[in-house]
C-alpha cells in the first residue's frame, strides 16, 4: 500500500497543505466503514489517495463529500463509495496488472495503483484533454500509471493479458468482447452496463464478470448511474 505520508498521499495535511482535507479524508473513510461492506484494505487505499487533488478547484471544498462531482467534458469523478465498492469487487492483489477504461481525472486509477502497486495500472481515456491532465496529475502525485488517450477497447491490446479490468463508463450492450478478450482466464471485470446514466434516462447495473476459458460468469451488484462509454 502507498502510505498516506508517502508517494501520492502528501503530508499529514492531506497533500494540499490544508489540515481540513486530512480530517475530511479520515471522516470519509470512517463513514464508508460504517455504510459500505468493503475490506479494510480498500478503505486504506481510499484513505491514502488525496481526492481533493483530483477535483477541479471550484468543487474542491466538496472533495470528500460522498457524491460524484463534475470534472469537465461532461464527465464526473465518481462518488467515493462507488470507487470503494468497485475496487473491492475487482479483488486485485499486489502485482496484478489492471486495465482501466475511463481515466477521467485519474482518481480511480490512483486507488487501484495503491492496491496493486506502481506500474501495474493501464488506463485509457477517450478525451485527449482529460488524458493529458490525468497523466500530469498522477505523475505529480507519485502514482505510476500508464495513461493513453483513445478507445478503451483497443488502447492497451499490446499489453494484454491483464489480471483484471475496471470500467468507469457504461457500455450499453454489456462489456465489449475486445475487453473481455484482454483479461486472462480467472480474471475479473467490474463495470456498469446499460443505457442512460448521468446523461439520460435508462437503467444501468453494476456487474462483475469472472472470465472462464469457455465464457464468463456474471454477478449483478445493483443499480448505478455512470456516464456512457464512448
Amino acid at each position: 500500500m502507498i502510505d498516506a505520508n508517502g508517494p501520492g498521499g502528501g503530508d499529514e495535511t492531506g497533500g494540499g497543505g490544508d489540515t481540513d482535507f486530512a480530517a475530511d479524508r479520515r471522516a470519509l473513510v470512517d463513514g464508508l466503514r460504517e455504510t459500505q461492506d468493503v475490506s479494510e484494505r480498500t478503505l486504506s487505499a481510499i484513505g491514502a489517495v488525496p481526492r481533493h487533488e483530483f477535483v477541479p478547484e471550484p468543487h474542491r471544498a466538496h472533495a470528500y463529500a460522498d457524491r460524484p462531482l463534475p470534472i469537465g467534458h461532461d464527465q464526473t469523478i465518481s462518488a467515493p463509495h462507488m470507487v470503494a465498492v468497485m475496487a473491492d469487487l475487482v479483488d486485485v492483489e499486489r502485482g496484478d496488472r489492471v486495465l482501466e477504461v475511463g481515466t477521467g481525472c485519474g482518481y480511480h486509477a490512483a486507488v487501484l495503483t495503491d492496491l496493486v502497486g506502481p506500474g501495474d495500472v493501464y488506463s485509457a481515456e477517450y478525451v485527449p484533454e482529460l488524458a493529458a491532465d490525468a497523466r500530469e496529475r498522477l505523475d505529480r502525485l507519485g502514482f505510476d500509471v500508464t495513461v493513453r488517450s483513445g478507445d478503451g477497447r483497443e488502447a492497451f491490446r499490446d499489453e494484454a493479458p491483464f489480471d483484471a479490468a475496471s470500467l468507469t463508463c457504461a457500455p450499453t450492450g454489456g462489456v465489449p468482447e475486445p475487453i473481455v478478450e484482454q483479461v486472462r482466464p480467472g480474471g475479473r471485470i467490474v463495470a456498469p452496463v446499460g443505457g442512460g446514466g448521468l446523461l439520460g434516462r435508462g437503467s444501468q447495473r453494476l456487474v462483475r464478470l469472472t472470465v472462464r476459458e469457455d465464457g464468463v460468469d456474471r454477478e449483478d451488484h445493483g443499480g448505478v448511474r455512470f456516464v456512457p462509454m464512448r
